[in-house]
């Protein structure tokens, strides 16, 4: 469970558009591509907040805006209190030490031509008030030691170990700063199911040993339950729906939540028939044009006139206990239907 007092992260009204230009010699902006529009959410310490919805929904370019990977259109992103959005230099050096992130291809995401121990050393190259150089290699053995690795395998090359391996260096690097919050951007999808599993309960207990917030990003539902206390739902660039994980896995609002809880694999036989399941037509529609009002109105059973000419609110609707933006919101469990 998430412990009390202020959040480690704050985010507030994030958008990131990318502009579509046309002209070879002088260009104009004749559009924008709205990856993240409008997203807002808070991360205290101790919490994951798992972030799950189909691919081009924005689920990225969020990670890469709280990394200051990416520059936002506007919108603010507060670490530990202090604007990371609009840092720059010495101050965007001290706030990024404080989130961290694990990418998502631990074979392409190492470089192939560096040693473990300078991977995993590098952060102390740049922020070398953490650990000096004297003390590096020992540092770097005890964060080897911590993510269940040999400390003796600090001279290995990437290539010498297997792909959950990979995914512990990876790990290993990103707490290298002793950092309060860590991005996980889909960090289990490139592993088979049983490295996945060692993978997810080594970021069980680091959180656990080292009072760590997540930000958990992922397709994969079962994955996302099992690690999270919160969930949002992203569609389109805006978040759906957010909660507490049994809110949104055993009370869902809104209908694409539905949707996709209606698709994840259920392993007993009589709870497949029991289950509900809820076909979408058609694809998501181009973040460059989006529909108006409600984004998922084009593909929803529910959808009237006022889902085209207003667009809900995030907020809690009357019989629901959490956050949905739906102007016909209801509970319906699909998982458990009979």
């Amino acid at each position: 469970m998430a412990s009390k007092g202020e959040p480690v992260l704050e985010v507030r009204d994030l958008v990131k558009h990318f502009p579509l230009t046309q002209g070879i010699v002088v260009k104009r902006q004749v559009g924008a591509i709205k990856a993240v529009d409008g997203v807002s959410f808070d991360l205290h310490r101790g919490e994951t907040l798992g972030i799950v919805g189909e691919s081009g929904c924005g689920k990225s370019t969020l990670a890469k805006l709280l990394m200051a990977l990416e520059t936002p259109t506007s919108g603010t992103v507060r670490v530990a209190g202090k604007d990371l959005a609009n840092a720059k230099g010495a101050d965007l050096k001290r706030i990024r030490r404080n989130i961290q992130m694990v990418m998502q291809d631990p074979y392409t995401s190492l470089n192939p031509r560096m040693t473990v121990g300078d991977i995993v050393g590098e952060p102390f190259e740049i922020h070398s008030e953490v650990a000096p150089k004297g003390d590096r290699r020992k540092k770097v053995q005890e964060l080897l030691d911590v993510v269940g690795l040999n400390p003796d395998h600090i001279n290995r090359y990437p290539h010498q170990f297997s792909g959950g391996q990979r995914q512990r260096i990876g790990i290993a690097r990103g707490l290298a700063l002793q950092p309060e919050v860590i991005v996980c951007d889909e960090p289990v999808s490139a592993l088979d199911v049983s490295i996945q599993a060692q993978v997810i309960n080594l970021l069980e207990r680091l959180q656990n040993e080292f009072d760590l917030a997540y930000i958990f990003i992922a397709h994969d539902l079962s994955v996302v339950r099992h690690i999270s206390d919160r969930v949002a739902v992203m569609y389109l660039g805006k978040i759906v729906e957010i909660g507490r994980d049994t809110e949104i896995y055993d009370r869902p609002t809104h209908p694409y939540t539905q949707a996709l809880l209606s698709a994840v694999p259920v392993p007993d036989p009589e709870g497949r028939e029991n289950r509900e399941r809820i076909i979408l037509q058609g694809d998501p529609p181009s973040p460059a044009n989006p529909p108006s009002g409600c984004r998922f109105r084009t593909r929803c059973w529910k959808a009237q006139e006022i889902c085209a000419e207003e667009e809900p609110l995030l907020q809690i609707r009357p019989g629901a206990d959490h956050p949905s933006a739906c102007h016909f919101a209801e509970v319906h469990d699909v998982v458990h239907a009979s």
